[in-house]
């Protein structure tokens, strides 16, 4: 293998969401035990946008834009200027810091064009970035793919309820190592653990201190549970050249059809992101971008009972998986995943899951893809039809006590 296949091999898009498909002939003879388990197939490694529909209004958005005809098509690098205007003034109140909107910002295609031009902006060959684990598979990822090191920072996630449980001792070890710039995401993605106001204050203090560039993934921020406080890293005393937020309408909103992100903060590495969009992808959609106007701009009510639906799906499937002997799992803060630990099994974890989804329709994320340390673990996303997903996660506790050593 060459170095450029070792490079690209590492990006291990086999299990990202809507991959699952590509994996229909594997071999699962001598596995597999009992009939076949009937139930209608559900999707855990993403979002159903049939039970949780767009926001409303975001197609006569973007049909009017189709209709604009050149005015939307062609808009700059970094997005349409009313637009960005539009989204800087609701990020701003949402966050409680002021955005440049002609500086400050771009609109990207996606929250994952966002990381992306956000890393490639900040990290070089050979630079030491700290990563947390477990935390969003892309991230490990594009680091490795850019030639950075990854210094690991724990996250004892499971330890705690209040907070996200990071290790910040570990952190300081790491800013100390040499790591100049940190990735997270607040909720974390794939445990739902929010971080607390005292962990971003010291998150804040530390990349403060060792003059580190923080990229945090704020894309589940909204949907948050009750009882639940959240603390903007960009609201803190953190130097403002120093950290870019990552915002979108994909997950919450059900947006993610129109590929629809937003990054905000150091006018600098802004800058940057906008050269490397004006060669890599050009622009977000230009069309798509009106769907903007409709994010945080809702009907009455239509955000909380987004936000009660979710917190049923979530009581009910956590309640059913601790209920089972060996399995943990912590109570999502916010979000919309479940990151439940197995029992030790009769077969290993990765085949676990190919058995899930070939003898029982129901397609998980392995931990693996959030942490080598998590490969007990299973990512479901239970943004899904509340009857169904209760089913589907009947059927996995099933072949968990069929596999069970």
């Amino acid at each position: 293998m060459t170095l450029l296949d070792q490079k690209f091999s590492q990006l291990a898009t086999d299990n990202a969401p809507g991959q699952e498909g590509r994996q229909a002939g594997i071999d699962l003879s001598g596995l597999l035990l009992g009939d076949r388990l009937l139930g209608a197939p559900v999707d855990f490694s993403h979002g159903d946008v049939d039970a949780f529909t767009p926001t409303p209004g975001s197609l006569e958005a973007f049909a009017g834009a189709v209709h604009s005809g050149g005015k939307r098509a062609y808009t700059e690098y970094r997005g349409d200027p009313e637009i960005r205007d539009d989204v800087a003034v609701k990020l701003a109140r949402f966050t409680g810091t002021p955005i440049s909107s002609a500086e400050g910002l771009i609109i990207t295609p996606g929250t994952q064009g966002a990381l992306f031009l956000a890393l490639a902006s900040t990290v070089s060959a050979g630079d030491k970035v700290a990563i947390v684990r477990p935390d969003y598979f892309a991230n490990r990822k594009l680091v490795q793919f850019l030639g950075g090191e990854i210094v690991p920072v724990g996250l004892n996630y499971l330890g705690v309820q209040r907070e996200a449980g990071l290790d910040l001792a570990g952190l300081k070890d790491a800013f100390q190592a040499g790591a100049k710039v940190f990735v997270f995401s607040n909720p974390n993605n794939p445990t739902g653990a929010v971080y607390s106001k005292e962990e971003i204050d010291a998150i804040a203090a530390l990349a403060a201190r060792y003059g580190a560039t923080v990229v945090v993934d704020q894309l589940y921020a909204r949907l948050k549970y009750s009882g639940v406080d959240y603390a903007h890293l960009c609201a803190t005393d953190i130097d403002p050249a120093n950290v870019i937020t990552i915002l979108g309408p994909s997950k919450t909103e059900s947006l993610s059809g129109y590929r629809l992100g937003v990054a905000f903060g150091a006018p600098t590495i802004i800058g940057r992101m906008e050269k490397l969009q004006a060669i890599v992808s050009l622009r977000a959609a230009g069309y798509n971008q009106s769907a903007l106007r409709t994010w945080f701009a809702e009907p009455y009510g239509w955000m909380t009972e987004r936000i009660q639906l979710h917190e049923a799906i979530r009581n009910d499937l956590h309640s059913r998986f601790v209920s089972v002997e060996g399995i943990c799992a912590r109570l999502p803060q916010a979000g919309s995943y479940l990151f439940p630990r197995l029992p030790k099994l009769s077969i290993t974890h990765q085949d676990f899951v190919r058995v899930l989804r070939h003898h029982a329709s129901v397609s998980v994320t392995p931990g693996t893809e959030f942490s080598p340390l998590s490969s007990d673990s299973i990512r479901l996303n239970f943004s899904q039809e509340h009857s169904r997903a209760l089913d589907a996660v009947d059927r996995i506790v099933e072949l968990v006590e069929r596999y069970r050593a």
